[in-house]
């Protein structure tokens, strides 16, 4: 007799989050992907296809086993052991949403395994809990550009799916913890400097949302939320500002909590500002990357297996 064993394939895009002041609540996917393999198993068991994976837990202690078990857990549900493999384009500690990835492959995990049949906005509140901020996970769950909010366990989301503008990537060798970048930030702001630093960022969602790129980017270096005080925490940012700007980049902003730079150009100017920018600094990955339509997604591969009685 044979027995049904399941299996699943799991994408989860990058990401780049706040794109200067939409701090903690607009993100935006990108081509590099998280992919997992995951089929039943008797016990778990992680293997690391990329080289920088293989330093994490091969067991239940990993990350992506952590999230799919609490999910299923607050669902009332036991997970399954699984077999992963896990590969990732996506540099660990750059500010790309690696650790947003990670997540939302873990709640994917539990919705497909044990069959919570999660909504999208259930998967984003499951996936909150773990990051805290909506951005870089809504964008890897839904794809395009995102724009998010949150009041404690509450959230909510409008996505764009094809926003008019390419993006290029400077990555720099060095890591940055997010922690790191967040201990730089100020305790607190004032009311006057809290209304202005929300008033660039409702200008910048509307003119990315009409087109107006130059006033988008106007308000990328307007940001009064955390760029101000993270830059400290990066000597190149200035110079690569510059750099992308002179070469036709509309914008230019950290990608997430850094090290990465991300620069704005045009629809279909990403590979010409990308090849200017190599140019000026060939100890960095400059990467030309495309925003994804997609989200995460899930494939259910049934798979046969002998057993016996």
């Amino acid at each position: 007799m044979v027995g049904e064993g399941r299996s699943w394939k799991i994408t989860v895009p990058a990401s780049t989050a706040n794109l200067g002041p939409g701090f903690d609540s607009i993100g935006l996917s990108l081509n590099l992907y998280l992919n997992l393999d995951a089929e039943e198993a008797e016990r778990w068991e992680v293997i690391a296809l990329s080289p920088e994976l293989k330093e994490f837990p091969k067991d239940e202690e990993h990350f992506i086993v952590c999230v799919a078990m609490e999910v299923a857990g607050r669902h009332g549900k036991v997970h399954p052991p699984c077999k992963l493999s896990v590969e990732s384009m996506i540099p660990l500690t750059r500010g790309l949403g690696s650790s947003a990835a990670a997540v939302i492959a873990g709640v994917e995990l539990a919705n497909a395994a044990c069959g919570l049949n999660l909504t999208m906005l259930e998967k984003l509140k499951e996936a909150n809990r773990f990051e805290g901020h909506p951005d870089n996970v809504g964008a890897s769950l839904y794809g395009g550009l995102v724009i998010a909010t949150q009041s404690g366990e509450d959230v909510e989301l409008v996505s764009i799916q094809n926003p008019a503008f390419d993006v290029v990537a400077v990555i720099p060798p060095t890591e940055l913890k997010t922690s790191e970048a967040r201990g730089a930030l100020p305790d607190e702001l004032s009311f006057t400097e809290s209304v202005l630093a929300g008033s660039v960022s409702n200008v910048l969602v509307a003119a990315l949302l009409t087109g107006d790129l130059e006033t988008a980017g106007r308000m990328m270096k307007a940001d009064r939320y955390h760029q101000p005080y993270r830059k400290s925490l990066l000597p190149h940012y200035d110079l690569v500002e510059r750099t992308a700007l002179e070469a036709g980049a509309f914008g230019v902003a950290l990608s997430g909590a850094g090290p990465t730079i991300a620069c704005f150009t045009g629809k279909g100017e990403g590979a010409d500002l990308a090849n200017e920018i190599k140019q000026s600094f060939p100890r960095m990955l400059v990467r030309h990357l495309l925003i994804t339509s997609e989200g995460s997604s899930v494939l259910e591969q049934p798979k046969v297996r002998p057993f016996t009685l």
